[in-house]
């Protein structure tokens, strides 16, 4: 933990050291509170954040590798990955405290959405269970987005690759198991083939704590895969 905190703080406050960080946040809060509201938030007369949960994976698919892609290549395009490394502290500690920092500064924008549940609590009578429970599958799902970008970040110096990369990478395990994959796969692959990729979807975990349902089986996917994709980082940082 003392190995971690210095570099922590350096890297959080690192988002708000320009205006980057905070142009990234509202334009985030802009676009998805957006989606959710002219998407029939009001049509619906539901006390529900059902439109926000659509649109917040897709809103993901580039918001957390725009975060995420600065991490390693940075560092690396710099030379200061090399200075990092002079300090006394591990790879694995150089990883978490980078990643957390990054989680960090996800879970503000996240909050910024809240005006919109707080709306729905002023307008109507919502189960605030279920809107916890999906909060808590968005912080799961982020976690495993930024992962897989901190990965890409460490295989290149080039910020634009490492952000592409990690869009595609989002973007597969997003379609894992979505009505759209079935689709295009239906007659191709075997119903045991679209089951089995069914299982590595983020979409359908996700589904299922924004109904209010926090499995196992979901919590398990999001955070084996989040410690599996930071343990990879290590590695290839190391080599």
């Amino acid at each position: 933990m003392n190995q971690i905190a210095p570099l922590f703080n350096k890297e959080f406050l690192g988002y708000f050291r320009s205006p980057v960080g905070y142009v990234i946040l509202a334009v985030f809060h802009i676009v998805v509170i957006s989606l959710a509201v002219f998407s029939g938030y009001y049509e619906s007369n539901q006390a529900n954040l059902n439109t926000l949960w659509t649109f917040l994976p897709w809103t993901f698919l580039f918001f957390i590798p725009a975060t995420g892609m600065r991490l390693w290549s940075e560092e690396k395009r710099s030379g200061s990955i090399e200075l990092l490394f002079t300090l006394p502290i591990s790879t694995t500690a150089a990883v978490l405290a980078k990643f957390l920092a990054a989680w960090a500064f996800i879970a503000i924008a996240l909050a910024l959405t809240l005006s919109l549940a707080f709306t729905t609590g002023y307008l109507g009578n919502p189960d605030w269970g279920i809107i916890f429970s999906g909060y808590f599958g968005s912080l799961l799902m982020a976690a495993a987005y930024l992962a897989i970008s901190s990965v890409c970040s460490a295989l290149t110096q080039n910020q634009v690759i490492a952000f592409v990369i990690s869009v595609l990478l989002c973007l597969m395990a997003t379609l894992f198991g979505s009505q759209v994959l079935l689709t295009l796969l239906d007659g191709i692959a075997s119903p045991a083939l679209l089951d089995f990729l069914g299982n590595f979807s983020f979409q359908s975990h996700f589904e299922t704590m924004t109904r209010g349902l926090i499995e196992l089986s979901a919590i398990s996917f999001f955070v084996t895969l989040t410690v599996a994709c930071l343990a990879i980082n290590v590695i290839v940082l190391e080599k």
